[in-house]
């Protein structure tokens, strides 16, 4: 390469894209763009034990008061917050409200979180008339709460069984309406980008890292009706977050569990998890389902060891 002095690396161009040997994003990363961001801390490192009594459990009230867990204490949060849309589980709030809400149960989430542990958020947006992009509105509120914003997932869902058929004006100008086959998944540190390992080992496989840093997702939702819950994310989704993540042996916390699973994911990449829900219903559902997988679990290890003897 023509004028690269190799020890002096390279810096950001101020046209076209520059190498990446030994780069040196300073330039790029001290500009006014980013004057008024959340700005990486870096602190020690600290890790407070959960109550043995409090891992693996499902508690039956709000996220917004997480009195069982204590500060520094979980390395990941995934979930997918209700939607406020009218579902059975939902309130009817205003978005103001609704917001409101979230912040509490964020705010909540980054104390317990250990310093550089992450948050994922999946979430869809609204409506047509107007389209409420939720999307937009959590990452303004994870800012404002001093989350440092890693990036966004495109979770392509068009493979799913059954797509949107609301097109509004059929072939006419009139009134066309797109059709959503996407979410998002929104991910966030808390103070720094990088964290302690504390000598736990990751469990990602090559293939699954090459896959998994990709900004474009696409497997299927999960059929509410096969689960028992209206709206399931699949399992895929939280294990490939805990893969990306997370090293064994951790603690995953989903504020709004659901049918489970963020659980299951857990449990099926040799995890903890802490799970929170208000309806009693959800939780029995998530309860039983984890039991089913524990036990799955537990026969195939039995059957494994019997073929090695």
């Amino acid at each position: 390469m023509k004028g690269y002095n190799k020890k002096d690396g390279t810096k950001t161009s101020a046209f076209g894209s520059p190498g990446r040997i030994n780069h040196d994003s300073t330039p790029f990363y001290t500009s006014r763009l980013y004057e008024n961001l959340p700005k990486e801390e870096v602190v020690k490192y600290t890790e407070n034990a959960i109550p043995f009594q409090n891992l693996d459990k499902i508690f039956n009230k709000t996220s917004e008061k997480m009195d069982e867990l204590p500060d520094n204490s979980v390395h990941l949060m995934v979930t997918s917050p209700p939607y406020n849309v009218g579902k059975e589980y939902d309130e009817n709030l205003t978005l103001d409200e609704y917001r409101a809400f979230l912040k509490r149960v964020c705010s909540e989430v980054k104390r317990v979180l250990v310093p550089g542990g992450r948050v994922c958020i999946n979430i869809a947006n609204l409506g047509r008339k107007p389209y409420i992009p939720l999307h937009t509105f959590i990452i303004e509120d994870m800012l404002n709460l001093g989350f440092l914003m890693r990036g966004e997932i495109i979770w392509n869902k068009a493979s799913s069984g059954s797509p949107s058929t609301a097109w509004g004006s059929w072939l006419s100008a009139k009134n066309p309406t797109l059709r959503d086959i996407h979410e998002y998944i929104l991910v966030f540190s808390k103070g720094m980008f990088s964290r302690e390992n504390c000598g736990r080992k990751s469990t990602i496989s090559k293939k699954e890292f090459l896959e998994f840093t990709k900004s474009v997702w696409t497997f299927s939702a999960e059929p509410a009706t096969k689960i028992g819950h209206p709206a399931p994310y699949p399992v895929e989704l939280p294990y490939r977050l805990i893969q990306l993540y997370t090293f064994e042996g951790e603690i995953v916390l989903d504020p709004f569990i659901g049918s489970g699973q963020s659980a299951i994911a857990s449990i099926k990449t040799k995890r903890h998890y802490v799970g929170y829900d208000i309806n009693k219903d959800y939780i029995k559902l998530a309860e039983r389902r984890i039991k089913e997988i524990s036990n799955f679990n537990t026969q195939n290890k039995f059957e494994f060891e019997g073929e090695k003897k």
